[in-house]
């Protein structure tokens, strides 16, 4: 089957390599231009341009798809199948009915649920015990289009966005290889989602601020759903911003006023609304990252100081 793949951060990467390693045709390889980046702001390429370099794949990187600007590759390749994953850009409806087949999207959420842009993030936020990838058959909606197959996984308690993120590259991997064989072998079935949807919105800079007045579960939620990246946040009294990157739910108790320093010892130890959250492991502004302990025994913080 000949096959197109579009895709840029390094969980589409993966699933690249997946395809790649089956030994698929792969007919061309379309994803987002190179951007600046560092101090010295050099064009760097996206990990799935990199991965698909390294292979001698053709790789594309269209401006636009608008107006059929694509048209030209899309009639040089000839894909019969087009894989789409985290590519970053809408897909007009010339590209979507080019193939002989369908358009397929991989999709890190148990569709209808959390569509859109930050699926595993909000995930991880709302608690949820599980989340997935969905492969679904591409229309000109927002991730609306009929699912083929989805490849669930656990979300346990004290998995981060890294480690959720992880499992979904395998599960996404082992959905499109199986999406793949079924579109060769005929047995593709078309599921509509259903009416009922949720929305994953982008994280934005407000969604990483700690709220020590909500309940500890969310707190903890919001912290394990933000880490590596972008991570959540409080302020220091001083007017200090410190990102938090690990923490854990005490099980002790203690009164106190919310984001109060209530304890230091092994970790830094804050009131929340109904519990206390464990602070494990920080950045401090300006500084990289350290224990909770190596932050303590800085003297930066102090028991009975205010966080937030």
């Amino acid at each position: 089957m000949r096959i197109m793949f579009m895709g840029t951060p390094e969980f589409a990467m993966e699933n690249l390599r997946a395809i790649y390693e089956s030994g698929e045709e792969i007919v061309g390889v379309v994803t987002a231009p190179d951007k600046p980046r560092g101090r010295g702001m050099v064009l760097t390429p996206s990990p799935v341009k990199a991965y698909a370099l390294e292979k001698g794949l053709d790789v594309y990187q269209p401006i636009t798809l608008r107006d059929g600007a694509f048209l030209e590759v899309l009639e040089k390749t000839q894909p019969e199948l087009i894989v789409v994953v985290a590519y970053g850009k809408i897909l007009p409806s010339y590209v979507l009915d080019f193939p002989k087949y369908a358009c397929i999207n991989a999709h890190a959420s148990i569709l209808p649920k959390y569509r859109g842009a930050a699926p595993i993030q909000r995930a991880i936020m709302d608690g949820d015990k599980k989340t997935g990838v969905s492969i679904m058959k591409m229309d000109i909606g927002l991730d609306t289009g009929d699912v083929i197959l989805v490849e669930e996984v656990v979300i346990e308690p004290s998995d981060n966005f890294e480690n959720v993120h992880d499992k979904l590259v395998v599960a996404g991997s082992k959905g499109l290889l199986r999406t793949i064989d079924q579109f060769k072998n005929n047995q593709i079935i078309y599921t509509p989602q259903g009416e009922e949807f949720t929305y994953a919105e982008k994280i934005t800079k407000t969604d990483c601020v700690i709220d020590f007045s909500d309940t500890v579960q969310n707190v903890h939620n919001k912290i394990r759903g933000l880490s590596p990246i972008p991570l959540a946040f409080t302020k220091t009294p001083d007017g200090k911003l410190l990102k938090v990157t690990k923490a854990h739910i005490s099980p002790n108790s203690f009164s106190g006023k919310d984001g109060e320093v209530v304890l230091l010892k092994d970790a830094i130890y804050v009131k929340c609304k109904d519990g206390v959250i464990a602070i494990d492991e920080v950045i401090p502004e300006g500084k990289g990252r350290m224990s909770a302990v190596a932050y303590i025994n800085g003297r930066k913080i102090k028991e009975a100081d205010i966080l937030g």
